[in-house]
């Protein structure tokens, strides 16, 4: 006998019809107030302390500090709890936010927290669709997981499907507008601008047609500024995009200022092989166009044809047999 079936029945002689669903309620909140204790436990905020303690702020000043601090606060509090706690994961979790989009502080933690939102919502629209199927009629105990599990599973998945359609977009855009702003730096370089003063004008000029790729050098731009090292900003630019392209003109930039050559004849010849590569795209794309219309064609003209040409001729041999037949 099916160990569930065997649980289904039990709960259904002990609490009635809608005991299996009673008992899952109650194991989810049995689940919560266990975890409850360990996410509500506040850990000990050494730099609120350090911030208190400090000398010559007023009253007032001494109030909006701490109004700030409190704010970071409830930002951070379950911040062990939705954040990996693993350097590794961490790293990986804020790499893929910031090629999505999102450079706030806590993406990570607001992207786990919408996941376990989004996973509890679902699952109470689940039970309350279980419930209301119980009372029209019997529900076994299968259905009844997928009711409360399925939706579970695709509550917490949509901000993971989210991100990494956020993601493909925002490369596909950088690589459209690539060709584009190295044509456009390079005739800054050759008109007398310093790499520096090229990278915020090609942002300022791209903002329009590709926004990503302007958030990206004016990044860059704002790093530089800052006193960052520039062979170390343009890597970081090249691991936050995630583009091969973006890559391999940060690898040209930076062994053009470690060997001395011009920036100006790299940019040219990166330049006019990004051209070539976006010419290559685009052919890959018409070539792919007949073979991806070949199952439509199949579908749509095959079989109305064969039923034109064919058809009539059908038609006749089925008369001329009815005709033939005997009686």
């Amino acid at each position: 006998m099916n160990p569930f079936s065997a649980v289904n029945t039990m709960l259904i002689d002990t609490l009635g019809p809608l005991g299996p669903l009673m008992a899952v309620g109650f194991l989810g909140l049995l689940l919560i107030l266990i975890a409850l204790p360990t996410v509500m436990k506040r850990q000990r905020d050494r730099f609120r302390e350090l911030k208190d303690s400090q000398p010559g702020l007023g009253d007032g000043e001494k109030k909006r500090a701490l109004r700030r601090v409190e704010k970071v606060d409830k930002l951070e509090r379950f911040a062990h709890f939705l954040e990996p706690q693993k350097k590794d994961e961490l790293s990986a979790a804020k790499l893929k936010m910031l090629r999505a989009g999102y450079t706030n502080k806590n993406s990570v933690r607001m992207f786990h927290a919408m996941q376990f939102l989004l996973g509890i919502g679902f699952l109470i629209v689940g039970l309350i669709m279980a419930l209301v199927k119980s009372i029209n009629g019997e529900l076994t105990t299968n259905s009844m997981l997928m009711y409360a599990l399925l939706p579970c599973a695709i509550g917490y998945y949509i901000p993971r499907y989210w991100v990494d359609k956020r993601v493909e977009k925002r490369q596909t855009e950088i690589i459209e507008g690539f060709p584009d702003a190295l044509d456009l730096m390079l005739v800054c370089v050759e008109a007398g601008q310093s790499l520096d003063q090229s990278l915020i004008r090609v942002g300022k000029e791209s903002r329009m047609g590709y926004p990503a790729l302007a958030d990206e050098f004016d990044m860059v731009a704002q790093e530089v500024k800052a006193g960052k090292e520039r062979t170390s900003v343009l890597k970081d630019m090249a691991e936050r995009v995630g583009v091969p392209d973006v890559a391999s003109f940060v690898t040209t930039l930076v062994q053009s200022a470690t060997f001395g050559t011009s920036v100006a004849e790299a940019l040219r010849v990166y330049s006019a092989d990004m051209r070539d590569k976006r010419i290559m795209r685009a052919e890959e794309k018409a070539n792919m166009l007949p073979t991806k219309l070949t199952l439509g064609t199949m579908l749509f003209t095959v079989p109305p044809l064969l039923v034109i040409l064919i058809g009539p001729s059908i038609h006749g041999i089925a008369t001329m047999l009815m005709e033939m037949r005997p009686g």
